[in-house]
């Protein structure tokens, strides 16, 4: 049976954990939801770990709906997330329903979209047209020159402030998920108890609703320095499929992330 956002929302509210990895192709979403992982999550990140970008920002709507397509082939079970790359979304909610729709189209259950204050008229425009929306706060890739880099975000308290803010924005505009890339973990604490809906951490620590890695970046596939939050799970396990059945395993225990993988 297909795992939906109602499911996900309920092993929120009961304290189970939500594994989730990115997902780029039909053979990898096979494996990783036989594996237990419940959500996959077709991340504009393959700029990076398949185009060999530098960043996310050079990769298209075109890429997005074929890989999304590719996931949706291989997988039975498991909520597909598609992110809305770069230009996408930004210039106003009709243009983001537009794209959205093509993403939703190719078999994504959910669009994932950057950003709080600035996008909420956009969440609310998707959401009350039956789009479901995963916001993402913290440090957000495509914005990656205005911050100057990949850096931890809201360790002010100013800056804190304004991310609970966003968050609880994005809720009540209709986000039905959020992820939280690169913040401390006492604030992600703070935001998930803030919130009613799933967070997912990605070096958000220990305490939200539940976890995502990159694919390759877990796999120690992706050549050349890791992230802080990424954990090597081929060095424990010797195989693929044992990887991401430790990766659940370690979330759903709550064992990952650990304080060295947290801000």
């Amino acid at each position: 049976m297909r795992i939906t956002l109602s499911t996900l929302h309920r092993m929120a509210q009961e304290g189970n954990r939500i594994a989730m990895l990115t997902c780029y192709d039909a053979s990898f979403a096979g494996l990783l939801e036989a594996a237990g992982v419940e959500s996959l999550l077709v991340g504009d990140s393959l700029g990076n770990v398949l185009q060999g970008h530098e960043t996310t920002l050079p990769v298209t709507l075109r890429d997005m709906v074929y890989h999304t397509q590719c996931v949706a082939r291989g997988s039975k079970r498991a909520f597909i997330i598609g992110d809305m790359p770069f230009g996408t979304f930004q210039a106003g909610p009709q243009d983001a329903f537009r794209n959205a729709a093509e993403i939703m189209a190719a078999g994504a259950h959910m669009v994932k979209i950057e950003g709080g204050a600035p996008m909420l008229e956009t969440t609310e425009y998707l959401a009350t047209r039956g789009v479901p929306v995963c916001g993402h706060l913290g440090l957000t890739p495509q914005s990656v020159h205005q911050f100057g880099g990949y850096k931890v975000q809201g360790r002010s308290e100013g800056a804190a402030e304004r991310l609970l803010e966003d968050a609880k924005l994005q809720e009540r505009a209709g986000a039905g998920m959020i992820v939280l890339e690169a913040v401390p973990a006492a604030l992600a604490r703070e935001i998930t108890a803030s919130v009613t809906v799933p967070t997912i951490g990605i070096g958000a620590g220990v305490d939200c609703h539940g976890q995502v890695l990159v694919l390759h970046d877990m796999l120690d596939i992706f050549p050349g320095r890791k992230a802080k939050f990424v954990k090597n799970y081929m060095r424990a396990a010797g195989s693929i499929q044992g990887a991401v059945e430790l990766y659940v395993k370690e979330v759903k225990a709550r064992t990952f992330p650990g304080p060295e993988h947290s801000f």
